[in-house]
């Protein structure tokens, strides 16, 4: 055996090299290994694919075609598969407690495979809002060579001639409730919405994450802008599996893409295109796992740099798809990078760096002419980033909103305050909640719920109900990247542990500033002190099992809700 061979396969060669490996190899043989396999690099294909959820449904056959890619680059594939979590489905029930727990369980679950079976490369390809972080965080805590692939976006559903998505079937609970549709327009809608695979079709969690992924360095280009039914998709994934082998050779390694630099990159590009609040604490997340300084006031500091330019989903008029069309995210990635926001200098896993990736990348058409989904740098949809990072008396470490000014920059309400989601949803559904209320949930956050639930549902029945511009809402646990509206949250510190927002009564005025970004309880400094040293938070929402354990160990959401934070 060759020493540059051995190099090539640094943890492999631990595993089958020598006479004292025979029983690995034989075990190894009855899976399909010849004597030709041992001698090449192993390259884990790690899939999310299930019937679980459209976004995933492909991925298995996906994973075949980076299989082959990894073959074809002269390494030995090894396949593997780690669970999901649909937030589509199980969002307003117990059960999307589970869903940012689930990011835990499979960075774990592809750590735990990918180091204990000794691989010496990784292709995880994820689709649903989870399990891209997870695998994102499972490379960085590996630093193997890898490429993540993006399962890709779904095509839009139709309804009266109009494109329909997951977030349409949530609002038309509210437009149900509030008596615009009757129930065969609802089950039109339900039956309409989701034509097949692929992930969520707007600007939400998922397309955001992609973007951010591949922004950062860690896909190849193209990778988060194509559709899951697309050739496009499969020769991304063959693709991503041939240049691993070729990253291995190279030994570049996760953690020489992931610099500060690189994730300011994707923060910026997320800015530009719209995306969701989720990308913060999965990026505080990713970041922790590579040992890299990010903090929230990081995104706060890039906001007032970066403009708002895609009028995309959910706050704005098109989907994923559309974007697709005209580009994809190389196009803006390319206009940050003339105007000096981006750092041309990042290495990619192309092995070459930002700038050379986007050298011969081709602007968007003309707004408005030929396309108006990406307006023109000197003429922004919201001058500054929508994604604020808000501080207060209700938010001392900080809180997120995602305010594009579509609903204003400013309000001020009265508090009506719920303990959980499910009371949330009846009391907007029953129309107590009214213009100029702010809808306060609490015990939502990471140990609260525990899980840190997202509020879709209640924020589609705000929408739902037409009180879009007239009501805010603010709480402990997050939101879905479908989200939209005056919604602040991520509050820390949550109300389960001690946090302000455990104090709020009903009928109390909240002042929420999305320009000077602060969240105000407004009550006498004294009366605000004494509701503090008689509050008696109660603390974890459970005990035992997965949820127990997450609630146990989970950072703050300002930090990125992990669990090996404090270790």
């Amino acid at each position: 055996m060759s020493e540059q061979s051995n190099c090539n396969r640094p943890f492999s060669s631990t595993l089958v090299d020598g006479n004292d490996r025979a029983p690995a190899r034989s075990m190894l043989r009855a899976v399909g290994f010849t004597d030709e396999d041992f001698k090449k690099p192993q390259i884990a294909i790690a899939s999310t694919g299930s019937d679980l959820t459209p976004c995933n449904m492909h991925i298995d056959e996906l994973a075949e075609h980076a299989t082959k890619g990894a073959d074809a680059g002269g390494a030995k594939p090894v396949n593997f598969s780690t669970i999901t979590i649909s937030d589509g489905i199980s969002m307003g029930t117990k059960g999307m407690r589970y869903s940012l727990v689930s990011r835990e369980v499979i960075a774990d679950s592809i750590e735990t495979v990918v180091a204990g079976e000794s691989m010496d490369g990784l292709v995880p390809i994820g689709g649903c809002d989870k399990n891209m972080p997870g695998c994102m965080i499972a490379i960085a805590r590996l630093n193997r060579p890898a490429i993540f692939v993006y399962g890709g976006s779904i095509l839009p559903g139709l309804h009266k001639e109009k494109p329909i998505d997951i977030v349409s079937i949530f609002e038309a609970v509210g437009r149900h409730a509030k008596g615009e549709i009757d129930d065969g327009e609802l089950k039109e809608i339900e039956c309409n919405a989701i034509p097949g695979p692929g992930s969520c079709g707007g600007m939400y969690t998922a397309n955001s994450m992609a973007t951010a992924i591949e922004a950062l360095g860690m896909s190849l280009p193209g990778s988060s802008a194509q559709l899951a039914v697309s050739q496009d998709k499969r020769e991304d994934c063959f693709n991503a599996g041939k240049q691993v082998a070729k990253l291995i050779e190279l030994d570049l390694k996760p953690r020489d893409i992931m610099t500060k630099a690189a994730f300011e990159n994707a923060i910026k590009t997320c800015i530009a295109l719209g995306g969701s609040t989720n990308i913060i604490l999965h990026l505080l997340a990713i970041a922790h796992a590579a040992d890299v300084d990010l903090t929230i006031d990081d995104f706060e500091r890039l906001g007032e740099e970066i403009p708002l330019l895609a009028d995309v989903k959910p706050f704005g008029k098109y989907n994923m798809s559309h974007l697709i069309r005209i580009g994809g995210i190389q196009p803006m990635m390319k206009i940050l990078l003339d105007r000096g926001l981006l750092d041309g200098s990042c290495i990619t896993v192309t092995g070459k760096t930002i700038a050379e990736n986007l050298a011969d990348v081709k602007p968007y058409p003309a707004y408005p002419a030929e396309q108006d989904i990406i307006r023109p740098w000197d003429d922004p949809i919201k001058e500054t980033s929508h994604l604020r990072v808000l501080r207060g008396n209700l938010a001392p470490t900080g809180g997120v909103g995602k305010i594009t000014g579509k609903e204003g920059l400013y309000f001020k309400g009265t508090a009506k305050v719920y303990e959980n989601e499910e009371d949330s949803l009846q009391g907007i559904l029953r129309g107590d909640v009214v213009a100029g209320d702010v809808v306060v949930i609490r015990n939502e956050g990471p140990v609260g719920g525990p899980g840190m639930r997202e509020m879709l549902s209640p924020t589609s029945a705000v929408a739902g109900r037409g009180l879009i511009k007239e009501v805010a809402l603010i709480t402990d646990g997050r939101f879905s990247g479908g989200s939209h509206g005056f919604d602040v949250g991520h509050i820390t510190p949550e109300a389960a542990c001690g946090g302000p927002i455990g104090i709020v009564k009903n009928g109390d005025e909240i002042e929420i500033d999305a320009v000077k970004n602060t969240i105000s309880l407004n009550i006498p400094q004294d009366e605000y002190d004494a509701r503090m040293a008689a509050y008696e938070p109660k603390g974890p929402g459970e005990r035992r099992g997965v949820l127990g354990k997450y609630a146990a160990l989970a950072s703050s959401a300002s930090e990125g809700g992990v669990t090996d934070k404090n270790l």
